[in-house]
């Protein structure tokens, strides 16, 4: 069966896709499967011109924004690339991202293409202070959604709390099926350590939406009852310089280090002690998996897939968003109690392997895959 994996971003940039459909390739081996990626390079942009017509809207209604105009030209440059760069058939497509999708099966119309949704793009910006809620970015992004619906084949999400998220945009969610990411844990090798001072860890983009400014107050406040850490931020965004600035306001700038971007951080996440990311919303969180594989403990929020990984107080901690006293609690309970800290990573780590190995998503993805087989 020879399978194309259509993802947006190349397949090195960081993020939950990243993650898992590159290291797909060494699970489908041939001669019964044959699989290739595709992506859209950076250095391609304005080089699409063709008229894009939607089944279900009409896009124009939303072209006086910028944002739209340019995510529109991206759809542009993503179908000219595909036209350009791919010629052979393929029995089914797999897409990670809409554009992707509405592309491919704009290409390749009597191909079968699944996709998966595997974020909120118009979540994120909101919640980063790109949009607003309602106005005609976030009405064009949702309406995408529907689109999908219509056109692709069969339509997947990472967590049944995103499937819920996706359900007044579509007409049948319930026929939305939820395949959680999965992660080869051979890339993840816990390793016997101990730290005289409690090494806090996350890994992230530095945006809004991932509530590190909270992770900092939380941070000071756990300085001021006394109990000594070092927090490593791993990662890089627009507002890391503002970071920077509120972890010096709070004094705790020498207990902090900015790493900036780290493409394996799994090599070296294993010598810390805890994982801490109290973001404002994700759809699955991968990196709350990747962290368990680590054998760290957990804490986060209680929102989205989060909350589907973390069971309170089993194999990690819960706490409200925004709620930098509750995350500063959570922190001190773990910091406190070696032996519960223990628990929660061996807790954490077994259910890691258990749910998001990447050979149960492989198992599961083979055989949606061959319901398509001709």
């Amino acid at each position: 069966m020879k399978l194309l994996q259509a993802l947006f971003f190349p397949p090195e940039q960081p993020g939950g896709v990243s993650s898992m459909v590159p290291h797909l390739q060494d699970k489908f081996n041939p001669p019964a499967w044959e699989m290739d990626l595709f992506s859209l390079p950076k250095r391609i942009r304005g080089k699409g011109t063709e008229q894009v017509k939607f089944h279900t809207f009409d896009w124009h209604k939303y072209e006086q924004s910028a944002i739209v105009r340019k995510y529109m030209q991206t759809y542009r440059d993503y179908l000219w690339w595909t036209k350009l760069r791919l010629q052979k058939s393929y029995d089914l497509i797999h897409a990670h991202h809409p554009i992707a999708g509405l592309v491919m099966k704009e290409q390749f119309p009597e191909t079968p293409v699944i996709q998966s949704i595997h974020s909120s793009y118009e979540r994120e910006l909101i919640l980063n202070g790109r949009i607003k809620e309602g106005g005609l970015e976030h009405r064009f992004l949702c309406s995408l959604y529907k689109e999908l619906e219509h056109r692709a084949d069969r339509l997947f999400t990472v967590s049944e709390s995103f499937r819920e998220y996706l359900s007044p945009y579509v007409d049948d969610a319930e026929k939305i099926m939820v395949i959680p990411n999965g992660f080869d844990d051979t890339r993840f090798k816990p390793i016997p350590h101990h730290n005289d001072v409690i090494q806090l860890v996350t890994v992230c983009r530095l945006v809004p939406a991932k509530g590190l400014d909270v992770l900092l107050r939380a941070c000071a406040e756990l300085k001021s009852r006394g109990h000594a850490y070092v927090l490593h931020i791993i990662g890089d965004g627009p507002i890391r310089q503002e970071l920077e600035q509120l972890a010096g306001e709070l004094g705790i700038y020498e207990e902090t280090i900015f790493y900036g971007y780290t493409l394996h951080p799994e090599e070296f996440m294993p010598f810390f002690d805890i994982f801490v990311l109290p973001s404002r919303a994700e759809a699955f969180g991968s990196v709350f998996a990747e962290a368990a594989l680590c054998n760290l403990a957990l804490i986060g929020t209680n929102v989205g897939g989060i909350a589907e990984q973390i069971e309170d107080g089993k194999n990690g901690l819960l706490v409200p968003p925004e709620d930098h006293l509750a995350l500063a609690q959570a922190m001190k309970q773990v910091i406190a109690d070696a032996n519960y800290r223990s628990r929660l990573a061996a807790a954490g780590l077994r259910k890691a392997k258990d749910y998001y190995s990447l050979d149960r998503a492989v198992q599961e993805l083979k055989q949606i895959y061959m319901q398509f087989k001709q």
